[in-house]
């Protein structure tokens, strides 16, 4: 086979004043924010307008209109599946390093010329920071497209042994259909990952992204075509989740699902195709990554001042909108008045706002529903634990939530079981002597599995955070915030209920939208039934 580029990570921009990089994307931010756009339901290539409409806006300023984009009805998804499948078989033909091209020149028109404007979209339509939105629209997703390039020739490579006389070989054909993509809002690299990763396998699919992320999924599809993506590989179906779900799984050419979101909805989804499996051609594929309670537990040996970084970093980034964010955290007493004020300080410097303003250090959460969501997690705070900074939001200008760090005295309350997905990070104070008991309780405590970090001077307690923990994260951290996985690095996923822990940014993942055949060719082929221990004796 051919070979490839070898992959490196892209470089994170820093935007620093004085920067070429900062001047080209203050002028993106601007350009994009002066003018609406409208995004339609595409099938085949082709802009379908249906009439009925969804508001996009900025969560920071939500009265500004960003976009209106058309949702895909029932008939609109008849029509992108039909379509799919019209090109399903030309494109599982298309030999590899054609379909590795179109990526790995996308990878190069984002990182270059597209790169200030993809990052603008990002921070207008999710409220990033110029950080958060370079490494998540811009370096995550060139990465993946390289990375998951050279993963699948990895997979190309590995083939059978061939004795003498016989060829065995591999061929890693897509799946016999096509695939769903569901996608979140808090990450663009993800919600463009879902569907490339199997297109990149020879799969077709019908994208789903989530109306708040849709105008920098929006404008990433246009980097794509301009890549040569053909047209009906990707069918982009925005609107009503159910409406897209339900035409779907009623499908029989329905092979599989890509998702990102919630546990419930993933579950639903899963009983969905369970009750329909004598409908299908073949069984398909399920592959989610769900939520989280992310922790972050503390040996009497941490260091203070990383541990109290890694709280607020961790906890505050993005307004707690990661799947990986740290949102419970168990300090030991000694430690916990220094944690705790220098937690409290860097808290009340963050500066919350506009993101276009380079000084803001914490956005706004998503939409109306999570704003409601935190600020009632907010309250519960205020009636049954310790506000120790922040607890207040505003919603007049923007979805506005300030990064709320609490206490707890009960290890199994409320805000340190459920999944909050948003800037609150929930703190108990343990004994020093009850170090192992702890370790059980952050086992124990959460029914998700997704990241987690110890924090340790003694190596041997980081050892056995890591045995007793095994099975708590996906993804686990020592010395460092649980978020920030690297394609290429950290394969992201989590167990439990976050998800089938088929971990985006390695091979894993690709493996799962290839259903290889074995070959074996024999070039001369025996013309006698019978085998020697049917020869007569002497």
């Amino acid at each position: 086979m051919i070979p490839i580029p070898t992959p490196i990570n892209e470089p994170v921009d820093s935007h620093a004043p004085g920067t070429a990089a900062r001047a080209r994307l203050e002028v993106a931010l601007r350009d994009l924010a002066a003018s609406p756009i409208e995004v339609p339901v595409v099938i085949d290539g082709q802009a379908v307008h249906t009439g009925k409409t969804l508001r996009v806006t900025m969560p920071h300023r939500h009265r500004h209109l960003l976009a209106e984009a058309h949702e895909a009805g029932e008939a609109e998804m008849q029509a992108a599946i039909a379509g799919a499948m019209r090109v399903s078989h030309e494109w599982a033909r298309t030999p590899f390093e054609t379909r590795a091209a179109i990526f790995l020149r996308a990878a190069e028109l984002l990182a270059g010329p597209h790169r200030a404007r993809v990052n603008a979209a990002c921070m207008l339509g999710q409220s990033k920071t110029p950080h958060q939105s370079e490494i998540d629209a811009v370096c995550e997703l060139v990465d993946f497209f390289r990375w998951n390039v050279h993963f699948l020739r990895k997979l190309h490579d590995e083939q059978p042994v061939s004795p003498a006389g016989s060829w065995n070989r591999a061929d890693l054909r897509p799946l016999e259909g096509f695939v769903l993509a569901i996608c979140p809002f808090n990450f663009l690299s993800i919600a463009v990952n879902l569907p490339t990763a199997p297109v990149l396998c020879g799969n077709v699919v019908l994208w789903k992204p989530s109306t708040t992320s849709l105008f920098g999924c929006w404008h990433v599809l246009e980097v794509l075509r301009e890549a040569g993506l053909p047209d009906g590989v990707i069918q982009l179906v925005p609107g009503d989740g159910p409406t897209q779900g339900k035409v779907a799984l009623a499908s029989p050419h329905l092979a599989g699902i890509h998702f990102t979101g919630s546990t419930g909805t993933f579950r639903a989804l899963w009983r969905g195709v369970a009750e329909r499996l004598d409908h299908y051609r073949a069984f398909p594929r399920l592959v989610g990554e769900t939520g989280g309670k992310d922790f972050i537990v503390a040996h009497p040996s941490a260091d203070p001042a990383s541990l109290a970084t890694a709280i607020v970093r961790g906890g505050f980034e993005y307004q707690g909108q990661k799947c990986s964010a740290a949102s419970r955290v168990y300090v030991p007493r000694s430690l916990w008045p220094e944690v705790r004020d220098r937690a409290i300080a860097d808290t009340k410097a963050m500066k919350m706002g506009d993101v276009a303003d380079f000084s803001t250090f914490v956005g706004a959460v998503i939409d109306q529903r999570a704003y409601s969501r935190i600020v009632g997690y907010q309250g519960l705070a205020k009636d049954s634990a310790h506000v120790l900074v922040g607890g207040t939001a505003d919603d007049r200008e923007g979805w506005f939530v300030s990064p709320t760090l609490v206490q707890v005295d009960d290890p199994k309350h409320r805000l340190m079981q459920e999944e909050i997905f948003g800037p609150v990070v929930t703190t108990y104070v343990y004994d020093d002597a009850r170090w192992p008991e702890t370790l059980t309780l952050v086992d124990e405590t959460s029914p998700y599995a997704l990241t987690g970090a110890v924090f340790s001077r003694d190596r041997r307690a980081v050892e056995e955070a890591m045995r007793v923990l095994r099975h708590a994260a996906g993804n686990f951290y020592v010395n460092d915030k649980p978020t920030g996985a690297v394609v290429g690095q950290q394969p992201f996923g989590g167990g439990r209920a976050s998800g089938t822990n088929d971990k985006a940014g390695a091979f894993y993942n690709l493996s799962r939208w290839l259903s290889p055949r074995s070959i074996k060719e024999t070039f001369a082929p025996p013309t006698d039934f019978r085998y020697p221990y049917l020869g007569e004796s002497k």
